[in-house]
């Protein structure tokens, strides 16, 4: 994974965001079967979420510094594997071996996203699947996406097209979080926040029970992330 960069005090905020995860989870618990990669686990907190589910098997990699504390949280789980590498560098080793590859607000971090797709897809089992959750809408894209080392955010015909062209089949492609874009475009785009700050995560993740309740009834349109699921062809 080259280039990658994460700012540790944001995945540090996003640790008090436990109902947003569990939301982003949610899409993903049909799909995952059981062995799964995570590809930039970063300190673990969507790797718990993940264990809670009926796998057998979870490989976490973490090409940054924030491995050591990864390895740490699961040094006494054998169903965990962690690896201090990109995918890329051990693809070979696990060819058409996991049941899902999950990607929760990483590919934005990586510059050759389509070449990345591929690998993932190399990695998967006859039928397996891909859960992926990206940031969304260009026009949201400030000094902060940069500063955590976000090449872009996506549109949902752009993340489908590059999907497909990888050798996947959508299932589905959903715009999530329709009422965090005015709020995001505030703070990151009018205002120019460099950072998130702890209080406003914690105060978001209380509204998400009923964020969550909304978006089941109605599909936004719309959205300040892309959840898509996609099975190998």
């Amino acid at each position: 994974m080259p280039s990658v960069v994460y700012q540790g005090k944001d995945l540090e905020a996003m640790s008090f965001a436990p109902n947003y995860h569990e939301w982003i989870c949610s899409f993903f618990k049909p799909h995952l079967g059981e062995k799964v990669i995570e590809v930039g686990a970063g300190i673990g907190n969507f790797s718990k979420l993940l264990l809670m589910e009926e796998i057998k098997e979870l490989c976490a990699l973490e090409p940054s510094a924030l491995f050591v504390d990864l390895r740490k949280s699961f040094a006494h789980d054998a169903r965990v594997s962690c690896h201090h590498h990109s995918l890329g560098e051990i693809a070979e080793k696990y060819q058409r071996h996991f049941s899902a590859a999950v990607y929760v607000n990483v590919l934005e971090h990586i510059e050759d996203d389509s070449a990345e797709l591929r690998t993932a897809r190399s990695a998967l089992c006859d039928n397996g699947r891909l859960c992926i959750f990206v940031p969304a809408l260009p026009m949201l894209y400030s000094d902060y996406d940069r500063s955590v080392g976000h090449y872009r955010r996506y549109t949902k015909k752009e993340l489908v097209d590059k999907v497909v062209t990888a050798g996947f089949t959508v299932f589905s492609a959903t715009y999530f979080d329709f009422l965090g874009i005015a709020p995001w475009f505030l703070l990151y785009r009018v205002l120019r926040k460099k950072e998130m700050k702890e209080k406003n995560v914690k105060l978001f993740d209380s509204i998400v029970p009923i964020l969550k309740k909304m978006e089941k009834l109605i599909q936004p349109p719309i959205g300040k992330n892309i959840i898509l699921i996609a099975e190998k062809a």
